[in-house]
């Protein structure tokens, strides 16, 4: 076995796509991993911001910051769902965006997501190995390195394959989640006897510092610092052709589980931190001290803090299933490279999942696996998205006027005011922290999106051929035999063929197939076009391109005569600037490293250049 197949795994066929699908027993998990580990500590975030500013009265203001929470995810929950209805290709606020809104609100969209799907990784393993080194202060030292090493499991075990990872990460995020029912469900019981009292601080020491500010803009930054609470709602939506067949309807089951999982957990943390007025201490979070408050030094309190490490961890995990399959989205409408709709071995978008592995250890070296400098950055990406995502789906219906349309304005309309005010009150009060960056990554993104969208555009404009006419005569040229790798009929494929007949009469066009309706429309073409050469189409069932065009060379080979050679022509792309050449090339690279190792086989490489340069095309 080679090295990749021992950590991957044996390669799966597309036939065995079906069986990686997401259901909804494992698709929770998987979704909720990230939303779960963000209402852990959303009422601790509440409540750093209330205790400081106006002390025990924080508890009476509690339920003003709470339920209008609640109400919002709810909002929320309600309108992904019908987004899911409408949308059921995934890319939830980018293809809202998309219809409703425009090209630029899209772009902004994605580079949003793009940030806050790669912040997730970077501070939910940042957080786990804080608390790791908190336990172990060995580990102090090797925050990095503990950090990349986690992301760099998490990454090979996504590459693996959706069905595995999903058994991986599914068992530990259902025990913190029944783990946290079973913590507030006792409470609650302790509360109706009444045997929870409120937690004694006298012997800890409590914060001293405060905070400016007085009423309504107090609520609104603890509003704002408990809408954490929200994030990981929108990667069901995103990620619809995730999940088995029907895959709309149980993405939408999903939705809502994992709406009442956070209500749930979120209203009942709420209502115990309330009852037993707890203040966040140093080394001590909100959530430990309502546990240990319940349950003591028992059992369930140490499993309730491992599980907590574990969810932190795991809460990285939404980015490996959300942001790859907003990436094949893009790459099909041509806003990254076409590299990241190509599946892996696996049929897993392995591309995507590099990616993220690649930008997240940045960050966390970039950051040096500090939470708290990293954490200014996060939840901004997600509100944007919020508020487009409502504001695309008011104009939808002012649009389509479908029955009960007036009502759903009112909700995203609505939807798309609160959103936008959070987003106002998360960037101002984390600006001065980081959150400045952000005014600065997410235009650079739109920016190199719309390059890339760009130069597509120009170059399939430049390649696209309106008619077919053969420029050769196709009597009396006969000497080799020739091979001519083809994906689609166009300008090179004309270059190519026409070179082709210049050197033999003996051609024949090649087309590997990794996606069968191509191969079809490929085949329709090829027979309305009359092209007077044979077209072999062969069928792999793994996504490999190079071993079934070696295998049929092989072949070839062994029917030649004593001194009989082939000629295989390719066509290299020639860009005009360096770095465009990330976006084209990769396959012709890796044929041309291949066809070496054929004895009797010669291998032509036509250049094909799109943008004629006039200095030295115009002689």
């Amino acid at each position: 076995m080679s090295i990749k197949e021992i950590l991957l795994g044996k390669a799966l066929k597309n036939s065995e796509l079906s069986h990686q699908k997401l259901s909804r027993i494992w698709g929770l998990p998987i979704m909720a991993s990230d939303a779960v580990s963000s209402v852990a500590y959303a009422i601790e975030e509440v409540l750093l911001i209330l205790i400081p500013a106006i002390g025990l009265l924080a508890f009476h203001s509690l339920p003003f910051v709470v339920i209008p929470i609640i109400l919002l995810l709810l909002m929320l929950i309600l309108s992904y769902s019908q987004i899911i209805d409408h949308y059921p290709n995934g890319g939830g606020a980018y293809a809202v965006a998309k219809e409703n809104i425009g090209k630029t609100m899209s772009v902004l969209t994605a580079a949003a997501f793009t940030i806050d799907y790669i912040m997730t990784v970077a501070v939910s393993i940042s957080s786990s190995t804080a608390a790791l080194s908190s336990a172990f202060p060995a580990l102090r030292d090797y925050k990095i390195e503990v950090s990349l090493l986690c992301v760099a499991i998490i990454t090979l075990i996504n590459l693996r394959g959706v069905s595995e990872s999903s058994k991986v990460f599914g068992l530990p995020t259902y025990i913190f989640i029944f783990s946290m029912a079973i913590l507030i469900i006792s409470g609650l019981i302790k509360m109706a006897t009444g045997s929870l009292n409120p937690i004694d601080y006298s012997q800890s020491v409590l914060p001293t510092e405060t905070l400016s500010g007085i009423g309504i803009l107090i609520i609104l930054r603890a509003f704002s610092s408990g809408c954490s609470a929200m994030t990981g709602v929108e990667a069901v939506s995103d990620s619809i052709p995730s999940f088995a067949a029907p895959s709309t309807r149980n993405a939408k089951h999903v939705l809502y589980m994992l709406g009442c999982i956070i209500v749930f957990i979120f209203g009942g943390t709420s209502i115990l931190a309330m009852k037993l007025q707890v203040i966040p201490i140093e080394g001590h979070t909100v959530l430990s001290q309502i546990s240990l408050a319940v349950f003591g030094n028992s059992f369930m309190y140490y499993v309730i803090q491992m599980f907590t490490a574990i969810i932190l961890i795991l809460a990285a995990n939404t980015a490996y299933t959300g942001l790859p399959q907003l990436l094949y989205i893009l790459a099909h409408d041509g806003y990254v490279p076409r590299q990241f709709s190509s599946r892996g071995t696996k049929l897993s978008f392995s591309n995507g999942i590099i990616f993220i592995f690649i930008a997240s250890s940045l960050l966390i070296i970039a950051f040096k696996s500090e939470t708290h400098t990293l954490i200014p950055l996060y939840s901004v990406g997600v509100f944007i998205s919020f508020t487009i995502a409502q504001y695309g789906m008011f104009k939808k219906w002012r649009t389509i006027k479908e029955k009960g349309w007036q009502y759903k304005c009112w909700i995203n309309g609505f939807g798309a005011i609160v959103t936008f005010v959070v987003l106002v009150i998360v960037f101002s009060t984390k600006f001065m922290d980081g959150a400045w960056i952000l005014a600065i990554a997410i235009p650079v993104i739109m920016l190199l999106m719309l390059s890339v969208n760009k130069h597509y555009l120009k170059v399939g404009k430049e390649l696209y051929l309106e008619e077919y006419k053969p420029y050769y005569d196709l009597g009396g040229v006969s000497s080799t035999q020739c091979i001519l790798l083809v994906h689609d009929i166009n300008k090179p494929f004309l270059k190519a063929i026409n070179y082709a007949n210049s050197i033999s009469n003996n051609i024949t066009a090649l087309h590997v197939c990794r996606h069968p309706e191509h191969a079809k429309q490929l085949r329709e073409q090829w027979v309305r076009l009359k092209i007077p050469y044979e077209l072999k189409i062969i069928e792999t069932s793994y996504r490999d391109i190079i071993h079934p065009m070696d295998d049929y060379l092989w072949q070839r080979e062994e029917d030649l005569k004593h001194g009989e050679n082939i000629t295989v022509i390719l066509i290299k792309f020639m860009t005009a600037h360096w770095y465009d050449s990330i976006l084209h090339n990769h396959t012709t690279y890796f044929f041309m490293q291949h066809l070496g190792k054929h004895k009797n086989i010669s291998t032509v490489v036509l250049p094909f250049h799109y943008i004629l340069d006039k200095k030295h095309f115009n002689k």
